[in-house]
């Protein structure tokens, strides 16, 4: 019988300090188009929550965030980086998407490069914590997992403020979605920049139609 590998804890509390709410990257001023959602009655409880967060990871941002932060984790160089960042921000569907993944990454590589050294430039935010994770030598797997359930949650959070969404609910949703989260990670291990792509037409949408919204809390 084999004995399943564990992951190493500090790997795993390293990556919880990173995907936690309290790093300064702002994710909580984002919502990814779900605002507009929320306004146009596309989403208005759990139930059409899990629905559309399901649809944005499988088939929007969600794998192809993955593909991205596995290639820059497999990047030998800056020099590496620089093409796969540049069809990271090329994919962005508008420009609030742009704005949410250029700004978090840049904060985020800002505060990595405080904290642990390092000298990362400004990048897409799956590419950087990719190449983050690749310069601390932490497994990819495990740093994929972390990073979607971290989507997945901020979003979640964003959802029982908009809704609005008791807490309760937000925690069911993000239990339910665990199983897609797991498989779409693993997934993801065998895909290159070829396999990208997104037919999220909704979200996409609602991410434009966020950018000429009247009343709005968040910044995307």
């Amino acid at each position: 019988m084999t004995t399943p590998m564990i992951p190493d804890p500090e790997a795993i509390v390293l990556l919880a300090q990173w995907m936690s709410p309290s790093f300064p990257i702002g994710a909580f001023s984002y919502s990814h188009g779900l605002e507009a959602t929320v306004a146009a009655g596309i989403v208005s409880d759990a139930a059409s929550l899990e629905v559309w967060l399901s649809g944005v990871m499988e088939h929007g941002a969600g794998v192809n965030d993955l593909i991205f932060l596995h290639a820059a984790h497999a990047a030998q160089s800056d020099a590496e980086l620089a093409p796969i960042n540049a069809l990271a921000l090329a994919l962005a569907p508008s420009r609030e998407r742009l704005l949410e993944t250029t700004q978090q990454g840049a904060s985020f590589c800002q505060t990595v490069n405080a904290v642990w050294g390092g000298d990362l430039p400004d990048l897409a935010l799956p590419v950087a914590v990719g190449a983050a994770a690749a310069r601390q030598s932490l497994p990819v797997d495990l740093t994929a997992r972390l990073y979607l359930h971290a989507f997945a949650s901020s979003l979640t959070s964003a959802a029982i403020r908009l809704v609005p969404l008791g807490q309760t609910d937000g925690q069911r949703v993000l239990k339910a979605l665990l199983p897609l989260i797991a498989r779409l990670v693993d997934s993801s291990a065998a895909k290159t920049l070829d396999d990208l792509g997104s037919c999220a037409f909704l979200a996409d949408i609602a991410a434009m139609t966020h950018e000429t919204q009247y009343s709005r809390l968040f910044r995307s």
